[in-house]
């Protein structure tokens, strides 16, 4: 922030301040929400966020629905990487439930969710570059989503909104398109990725916009209650994988990178190198499959595991199990858990309280969007106007995990 500007109040006699609504449907918002922003010519004085213009009560409507039909309400959150909000969701069942997973399921998993992990940092580091006006490598990079979205397909039939896997594991194993695409995946988008660093990592007009620009201190950040890439940073190195291992990451070689000045550069590259973490765990994942039984792709729960459609619709009593399953009919535990993945943007959390019905009675979303965005506006006072909008890139704030 840059404090030797002369700041004036709306008492004072030589204020020109200008109110502007920055959002809720401006293009530079990149989601639904809104600043009122006090300006002195294009320096913000100080601003208001505006939330919920697309709350749809989900933890509310949680409470009325069985746990298979929670799943598609996590794809909702952050679109940009739905498969880590539905596995996130079928831990934490599964740790209701007690439920010790195959290691094949855990490694398949793995797959998946960095996958989702790069998706979600194309999106994120692209629009940064695009808001610097850097719109070719926005359009380059930008087609190995569009790759990710077909190796959904051919696991869920599904791309944005994917409501991947079961509790318990996956709905079918990985076919052989689905791993020859991932192979091809981890050979083209290596080469596509250093491209990408190669544009901007040492550009001039890039770092010029974001090198030094709403830098945020580990105390500032911690005190925010940030995680994901926004804290790490600022140089706080943790990563739920590396604090709280789950899906066997306690299985894997892999390093958490850190910044020093919590910069929008230093968040830009900290995503970078995050893709580079992501890609060489999927390679060890594929790796790790060679030595696992084939054919595992969900674990011995028949009580909680959806069974197979080509059994439902000639058996009756798995069409009966997919009744009691689906419709909640199987008396769970009375407990309380919380479970934690590594998000996108953070640390997603699941607090579940379950009073042995067949809804939760309690369900709590740790949304990462949310709570990182709650010091944006105090980050904007002092910066420039065209720098704010940089900034809510670089927080990568997405609409649908903010409000929920």
């Amino acid at each position: 922030m840059n404090h030797n500007q002369p700041v004036y109040t709306d008492n004072d006699p030589q204020s020109e301040l200008v109110t502007l609504n920055l959002g809720p449907t401006h293009p530079a918002t990149h989601g639904v929400f809104q600043n009122v922003l006090q300006l002195d010519g294009e320096r913000i004085v100080s601003g208001v966020s505006t939330i919920g213009y697309i709350h749809r009560a989900f933890e509310k409507i949680a409470e009325h629905r069985p746990f298979y039909q929670i799943t598609p309400l996590t794809d909702r959150l952050n679109y940009c990487s739905s498969p880590i909000n539905n596995m996130g969701w079928h831990m934490t069942v599964e740790k209701l439930l007690n439920i010790k997973m195959p290691k094949r399921v855990d490694y398949l998993r793995i797959i998946i969710m960095e996958l989702a992990r790069i998706s979600d940092h194309i999106i994120c580091n692209t629009i940064i570059a695009q808001d610097t006006g850097a719109t070719t490598t926005f359009l380059y990079l930008f087609q190995f989503r569009e790759h990710i979205y077909e190796i959904y397909e051919e696991v869920c039939g599904a791309r944005l909104t994917t409501n991947i896997g079961r509790i318990g594991g996956f709905e079918r194993d990985f076919n052989d398109i689905a791993f020859a695409k991932i192979n091809k995946f981890l050979k083209e988008f290596p080469v596509a990725l250093r491209e990408f660093e190669s544009l901007l990592n040492r550009n001039r007009i890039f770092i010029d916009r974001t090198a030094g620009v709403a830098c945020v201190t580990p105390e500032d950040a911690l005190s925010y209650s940030w995680s994901g890439p926004l804290l790490r940073a600022t140089g706080v190195d943790y990563d739920v994988r590396v604090n709280e291992p789950y899906c066997s990451y306690e299985d894997f070689d892999f390093e958490v990178p850190v910044g020093t000045s919590g910069d929008i550069y230093d968040r830009y590259l900290v995503r970078n190198e995050e893709m580079w973490q992501s890609v060489s765990l999927i390679e060890q994942a594929m790796e790790k499959l060679k030595h696992e039984p084939a054919g595992v792709f969900h674990a011995d729960v028949p009580d909680f595991y959806l069974p197979a459609k080509e059994e439902v619709y000639n058996n009756m009593e798995a069409l009966i199990y997919h009744f009691k399953i689906v419709m909640g009919e199987i008396d769970a535990p009375k407990a309380e858990v919380y479970h934690a993945v590594e998000g996108g943007n953070g640390e997603l959390g699941f607090y579940l309280i379950n009073d042995g019905g067949r809804t939760p009675y309690r369900l709590h979303f740790r949304r990462p969007s949310f709570i990182n965005y709650s010091m944006y506006a105090k980050m904007s006072e002092g910066m420039l106007l065209s720098d704010a909008i940089i900034n809510m890139s670089s927080m990568n704030i997405i609409a649908g995990e903010l409000d929920a």
